[in-house]
């Protein structure tokens, strides 16, 4: 069972709070579009505030699936008219290959254009996405059965996964969909296998990237570029586990992945302080003064979700309510209720730490971050209504 003591003595968010925390949601996203107009916003706030970006960083998908998500609940024009707008700069980014060397082309082209076709049958972004599902596609390595993460495919040093290419895996699954060539659905199915294998530990926390050998495809090691060192649990990275199994579980319907999402997903939540909002890195416990990483619990929440929609039980009806919790920690520690604090969703996220153990550098420490937004914003429309996952 899941982790009886911590969050069944939370409460789960109120019917009263989530259309109070939905509204305010749309709220901020109707200032920031009034702020920002057809721009971008940058990948985390500075001070808890976001500055316009161009459309050229691994984030910009989720601002306009925030757009995207506010229509949803409103029907306003000007979310829609701007979000496909944005589709358009999408098209461009993919011809002119503006940092379009990685495998977040599913963070970038699911909330945008694969969300702009299902919401309004808008045949260019269609055809935009299935460019990107191909571009992401020819990522994948046969020597090793997974796609690369970053960089160039040809360097040696560049030959690794990492757990947050599962939320990049549907934009596959959909373009088989849409084609019915089953040849991006086979690369998603291989690349889930291949991570699962060597990704999850034996109890179950996981690790943030594996390197597997150029050479013959065998999986050499694990180790951390964002957590605190190669053998902590990230806490975002578990969060990408989370969602990503089920997700997985959606897409091919492995019975397998049920008893490892249960064991993912409690490792996640066993590991969370009192009030329910992660350190950035599981290594850290109650007490401690390092930062908290609000965007991980909002991928959790997410991750019940789908797993939510997929089972017929009471096993649903739980994570359902896990759901809620962590929502109701989030909409009472972190949400951003007045736009006078920030112009973002989700304050308290973490993108980067430095530690003697990684090498990543700091940078959106305590702050808002892209993903933690569109995530929280997910979540609430989840709960809010019948929602058709963009994912």
């Amino acid at each position: 069972m899941i982790d009886k003591e911590k969050l069944g003595n939370y409460p789960a968010i109120t019917p009263k709070e989530l259309e109070e925390a939905a509204a305010q949601a749309v709220r901020q996203t109707r200032a920031a579009l009034v702020e920002f107009g057809e721009a971008f916003k940058g990948i985390y706030s500075e001070h808890n505030f976001y500055s316009k970006a161009d459309n050229c960083q691994w984030t910009n998908g989720f601002w306009t699936g925030e757009l995207w998500l506010a229509y949803e609940l409103t029907g306003e024009e000007d979310f829609r008219r701007t979000a496909l707008k944005h589709t358009e700069s999408f098209r461009i980014r993919l011809e002119q290959e503006i940092e379009t060397d990685t495998h977040d082309l599913g963070f970038l082209y699911t909330p945008s254009c694969v969300a702009a076709y299902k919401l309004t049958g808008d045949v260019k972004s269609r055809e935009t996405a299935l460019l990107a599902a191909r571009k992401l596609a020819s990522r994948f390595h046969e020597k090793g059965q997974f796609i690369q993460a970053w960089g160039s495919m040809e360097e040696r040093e560049n030959y690794r996964l990492i757990i947050d290419c599962l939320l990049n895996l549907p934009l596959l699954f959909w373009a088989s969909e849409e084609t019915g060539d089953p040849m991006y659905a086979n690369i998603a199915k291989a690349h889930l296998d291949s991570a699962l294998k060597v990704i999850v530990r034996s109890d179950f926390s996981t690790y943030h990237t594996y390197y597997f050998d150029p050479d013959t495809g065998q999986p050499l090691k694990g180790v951390t570029h964002q957590g605190y060192s190669a053998e902590s649990v990230w806490a975002r990275g578990q969060a990408w586990g989370v969602y990503g199994i089920a997700l997985g579980y959606r897409y091919t319907g492995k019975k397998e992945y049920l008893p490892l999402f249960e064991s993912v997903a409690n490792y996640f939540l066993e590991h969370l302080p009192d009030n329910l909002i992660p350190y950035w890195d599981f290594t850290f416990s109650e007490g401690s003064l390092e930062p908290r990483d609000s965007s991980a619990a909002a991928i959790a929440a997410c991750g019940f979700l789908e797993m939510a929609d997929l089972l017929d039980s009471e096993k649903a009806m739980n994570y359902r309510k896990k759901a809620m919790c962590l929502m109701k920690a989030l909409h009472d520690v972190c949400a951003v209720k007045e736009p006078s604090i920030s112009n973002g969703q989700l304050l308290h996220g973490v993108y980067g730490r430095k530690t003697p153990y990684n090498d990543c550098i700091d940078h959106g420490i305590d702050e808002c971050n892209l993903w933690g937004d569109y995530y929280y914003m997910e979540a609430l429309v989840r709960l809010s209504k019948k929602w058709r996952p963009y994912w």
